[in-house]
């Protein structure tokens, strides 16, 4: 107890003295422990999360209660504990410093663009859209499972080792053999990197969301499981019901149209904003005629 009241009376000592840095630093503590509870609610680590503090919660009351032989043992232990959270949260913090490495705040500071100027048809054509959305709707009208990973920045090696080189122009017949049930590639997930489908039959994580559909089947878990870990786009059709999804960002959109599903790919199109906008005119232009 006399513990608890010291380190209150010197922080709280302190109030009448904040300044403008130390407003910034609560600031900047407040995102953080925003942002980091806001990812691991959908995690395995929440449930962990509130044991963790089930456990504080009994240290305060030996604390309090003066049990110093539960204190000693918890100072003991809280050293091996912490290697021990640390072991059964890698992947979380895996996960976690992957989508920090993915984010563009850094990237969009700099004064001069990496890797060259973004090309002004963008990481792929506007036919392989309208291929990728055709084999899609043939494929829902006679409820043939599908799963493509369109690749964007991060590249998909790792998961290209465990499928079959294809590397063929995208096309909706090409598409549609590949997933034809009973054909030596239908099962895994075919690759599309700009305009080629590069590999088939390449197996893809499993997401471990919790806030998934218990309906949905390993088709559509592993296409939000790569949606979590790169930065690529995954279409889904569903053997079942033959309803196109997609998943991007860890988030599945399901039940999407052709033109929805055009929507989608054209938005990791990162095509030159005048080249979007001639094409945008263009269309509209058709339509007035």
């Amino acid at each position: 107890m006399e513990q608890i009241r010291a380190f209150a009376d010197r922080y709280l000592s302190r109030v009448q003295y904040i300044g403008m840095m130390d407003a910034l630093e609560i600031i900047i503590i407040s995102i953080m422990v925003y942002y980091v509870m806001v990812f691991i609610k959908n995690t395995r680590a929440w449930s962990l999360l509130k044991g963790v503090f089930i456990i504080m919660i009994f240290f305060l009351m030996a604390q309090l209660f003066h049990m110093d032989t539960i204190v000693w043992i918890a100072k003991s232990a809280f050293q091996l504990a912490a290697i021990g959270l640390i072991v059964i949260l890698q992947p979380e913090l895996r996960k976690a410093l992957e989508q920090l490495g993915k984010r563009d705040f850094i990237y969009n500071m700099l004064p001069f663009e990496i890797g060259g100027k973004q090309e002004e048809e963008g990481l792929f054509s506007d036919s392989t859209i309208r291929e990728i959305t055709r084999a899609c709707v043939e494929m829902g009208k006679v409820k043939t499972g599908a799963l493509i990973v369109v690749q964007q920045k991060d590249t998909l090696t790792e998961f290209e080792r465990t499928g079959i080189e294809v590397d063929g122009l995208v096309t909706n017949q090409l598409l549609i053999n590949i997933f034809e049930h009973n054909t030596p590639l239908h099962d895994g997930a075919v690759i599309v990197r700009g305009d080629r489908v590069t590999y088939a039959t390449c197996y893809l994580p499993l997401s471990d969301n919790m806030g998934l559909s218990k309906d949905l089947g390993t088709r559509h878990r592993a296409g939000v499981g790569i949606s979590e870990v790169t930065d690529s786009m995954t279409v889904i059709v569903s053997e079942e019901t033959g309803k196109i999804s997609v998943a991007y960002e860890g988030t599945l959109s399901r039940g999407l149209s052709a033109p929805q599903l055009e929507e989608k790919l054209r938005s990791i199109q990162n095509k030159a904003p005048e080249e979007k906008e001639r094409k945008r005119r263009k269309g509209r232009s058709r339509n007035e005629k």
